[in-house]
């Protein structure tokens, strides 16, 4: 089994209070659950303006994992509200 783990961190462009990062937030969660992948919020859940979405993908082809982890840096990189701050990326062998 391989599995691939993404943190992603970035500014919410234009949130002035937590309704509306939840709003981001939710948008992004729900594009992403339709990728098969699991995404929470991991860190900066009291900031307005900030957020830290971690990201799991189960396979066993590690490329495959690297395709999916690229394709959800180049959506979240593409979106217009959020502007990516930092990433990391770890695949696993179990």
């Amino acid at each position: 089994m391989v599995v691939g783990a993404l943190e992603v961190k970035f500014t919410i462009m234009g949130a002035h209070s937590l309704k509306e990062k939840r709003r981001v937030l939710k948008s992004l969660k729900d594009r992403f659950l339709k990728m098969n992948v699991s995404v929470a919020e991991v860190d900066d859940q009291d900031k307005w303006q900030a957020s830290t979405l971690g990201f799991a993908v189960t396979s066993n082809d590690a490329g495959y994992i690297n395709s999916v982890l690229d394709r959800i840096i180049f959506c979240l990189s593409e979106n217009p509200d959020i502007e990516l701050t930092n990433q990391r990326a770890e695949i696993m062998h179990i």
